[in-house]
């Protein structure tokens, strides 16, 4: 029986066309913890197939992909030939749902309690007034200059200044990189572990990032290196591209160390 497989998130690669399907690629964290004695894995890329019958009843589009949560139910394959499946593992869609986005649905929420809360306060305010006018009451002169000294206190709190709030600068947002970058670090400050210099990249793989590099300007995905160390833990073959296209800066993700 076949073995099925569910992933979750956004593209991480631009939307690619074919004659009857579509095809993007999507990667996942591996577990937190491995079994004794064995590395732990890091991120596992994905090229997802699906049928563009299937794909258009979403109304994704090249660029919503990259940008909503979406769901996948499907089954691995190794069917595909190398050059259209550049993650380590090929999946078949079955079935594609986007999924609804969580800070949306909680702003309408607030928004609803909001707006419930001024029309409450509204007609709180037009019975007051009504009353008020239902019932007037003569004014006495000592009543009439307390009047006054109320008005002129409630002109005198207007026309104090109010402190601007300090803005906060907002962070420089890091344009024409791949999605995930949090900097861009000088190539030569990377270091390599011993265990990745022992291996070679798949040579087409590797072949087909540069290409991407050549024909955007960029990577495909950023490297993640260790906070504070900047010891590569992921993305040996896009370090072998950058290094091949002589890259001065390449987009880094970090990755904690553990305390």
């Amino acid at each position: 029986m076949p073995h099925k497989i569910t992933l979750t998130g956004s593209a991480t690669g631009p939307l690619r066309e074919y004659d009857r399907y579509v095809a993007f690629d999507m990667r996942e964290k591996g577990s937190p913890s491995a079994p004794k004695g064995l590395k732990k894995s890091t991120f596992i890329s994905y090229t997802v197939f699906v049928a563009k019958k299937a794909f258009n009843k979403t109304g994704l589009t090249k660029k919503s992909i990259m940008q909503e949560k979406i769901l996948i139910q499907g089954e691995p394959t190794l069917d595909i030939p190398i050059d259209e499946c550049p993650g380590e593992v090929g999946v078949i869609c079955f079935q594609i749902t986007v999924l609804p986005n969580k800070k949306d649905k909680e702003g309408n929420d607030l928004n609803d309690k909001k707006e419930a809360k001024q029309e409450a306060s509204a007609a709180q305010q037009e019975v007051a007034a009504t009353k008020q006018e239902e019932k007037p009451a003569p004014t006495s002169q000592p009543a009439a200059n307390e009047e006054k000294k109320a008005e002129k206190v409630q002109t005198e709190v207007k026309e104090t200044p109010v402190q601007e709030k300090k803005v906060e600068p907002q962070k420089k947002q890091i344009t024409n990189q791949p999605k995930g970058t949090q900097d861009l670090l000088s190539f030569d400050e990377i270091i390599v572990p011993e265990e990745f210099l022992k291996t070679r990249p798949n040579p087409q793989k590797t072949q087909k990032v540069i290409d991407f590099v050549k024909r955007t300007g960029r990577l495909d995905e950023p490297l993640t290196i260790e906070k504070g160390s900047n010891i590569l833990k992921d993305g040996y073959r896009r370090y072998i591209v950058a290094k091949t296209v002589k890259m001065d800066k390449v987009p880094v993700m970090y990755e904690y160390q553990k305390s």
